[in-house]
Order: C-alpha cells, then structure tokens, then sequence
C-alpha cells in the first residue's frame, strides 16, 4: 500500500507478482526460469522483467539500492559508547532502551528546523538512507589536483 496507494495500480501489481511467483506467462519461460541462476537479480529484472512494468519498476527501486552496514555500526557505537567500561553494571536490557531511546531522539531530531535550516543542515547528506543527490540539486563533488605549495619538493616525490 505505501508504494502503490491507488487500488487499481495495486491490483495489477498483486497481478504481476501472482504472474512471476507462479511462472505464468512471460515469467515461465525456458529463458527466464534458467536465468533466474545465471544473472543477477537487477539484470534479470532487466532482461526479463518487461512483461510486469509496475513490479520491474519496484525490483529496479528496492535491487538499485546500495547496501551498507554504517546503520549497525552506528547502532554498535552508541551500545559502545553507554556501555563502556567505565559503566559495564548497567544491566544488557537497560543499555539496549537506552540506545533505542538515542537512536530515536537522533531521528526525532532530523524533523526540526534547526536540524533542515541550521548551520550543521549538510552534515549527514546520505542519512541511513539512499537518496539521489540530484533530487536536492546539489551537484557532484569536484576532484582538484592535490599539489603541495612547495614545487620542488612535489618534483622530489614525483619522480619516485
């Protein structure tokens, strides 16, 4: 429902899934059933995908994304950081509330102004997120030539 909240387009999705979960149609021939093994899941949708635009369309969304494990780690640090050895009595359950209460103090923290209009407001662009930067019109990073101020001494480890 939260992708596709109009009934009608759900409906034909719940149609196109039915297709591909039970190899109906396109979905259920030699080419596709042997490359479910072959290709990657992103190219297979690619390949073979053309006949349920609507699910193609999610496999492209949800199979495009990057994955990363900075979430974890971001959630390991904070356990790290309540229960450190300074404050190793603190019970497991009450330093799992504990960081479940600062993590969601963090994400509460994201819908202030302070937080979208402040000096800091770019500081965690990606967020736990993928976004596209191109939606915020930011543009892309410039890649500069590193150069020391000193020449000679560049000319020194260049040349090794």
């Amino acid at each position: 429902m939260k992708y596709f909240p109009n009934q009608d387009e759900r409906r034909e999705v719940n149609i196109e899934y039915s297709n591909f979960s039970l190899s109906l149609e396109d979905f259920g021939s030699v080419d596709a059933i042997h490359d479910r093994f072959i290709l990657e899941p992103l190219r297979w949708w690619a390949v073979h995908g053309s006949s349920a635009p609507k699910l193609q369309a999610l496999a492209f969304k949800l199979l495009g994304q990057p994955s990363s494990s900075s979430c974890c780690e971001r959630n390991w640090s904070t356990y790290k950081f309540i229960h450190s050895a300074t404050r190793n009595k603190i019970m497991q359950q009450r330093a799992e509330d504990l960081v479940f209460v600062h993590t969601n103090l963090r994400l509460l923290s994201r819908r202030s102004s302070a937080y979208k209009e402040g000096p800091n407001k770019m500081w965690d662009v990606g967020c736990d997120q993928f976004d596209s930067l191109d939606d915020l019109n930011i543009g892309r990073l410039v890649f500069e030539d590193p150069s020391l101020d000193e020449p000679e001494l560049e000319l020194c480890l260049m040349r090794r």
